[in-house]
């Protein structure tokens, strides 16, 4: 018999198959198969619209931004073009160069892709 995974929530072993999703029973958290096998692989960072992203591409910041440090923050609107994934401990999962600004880290519900 195939060993499902753990709830991801709550780390249930009593997780069940139902259609292309697996649920777990004692905390109700559902999720796709698809998202799994993505864990599994490393390193997954979604934006704001649950678009996963990837190192390179371009992104829209969805609210203005305050940053230590300058009088100026980052506007909504502005585009962030090649991206790199970092794995950061803090949810700043994005390090990047905005123009205006320089080299900072952002976290992902921040923005879309664009």
């Amino acid at each position: 018999m195939e060993k499902l995974p753990n709830c991801p929530q709550c780390g249930s072993e009593y997780t069940y198959e139902d259609g292309n999703l697996y649920v777990c029973p004692e905390c109700a958290h559902e999720w796709s198969q698809d998202e799994q096998a993505e864990e599994e692989a490393g390193l997954v960072v979604k934006d704001a619209n649950g678009n996963i992203l990837a190192d390179g591409d371009t992104v829209t910041v969805i609210k203005d931004l305050k940053v230590k440090g300058s009088s100026n923050g980052i506007k909504v609107g502005t585009k962030i073009k090649g991206i790199r994934l970092v794995e950061g401990n803090d949810g700043h999962n994005i390090d990047c160069k905005v123009p205006g600004v320089g080299a900072i880290k952002l976290k992902q519900e921040f923005v879309k892709k664009a």
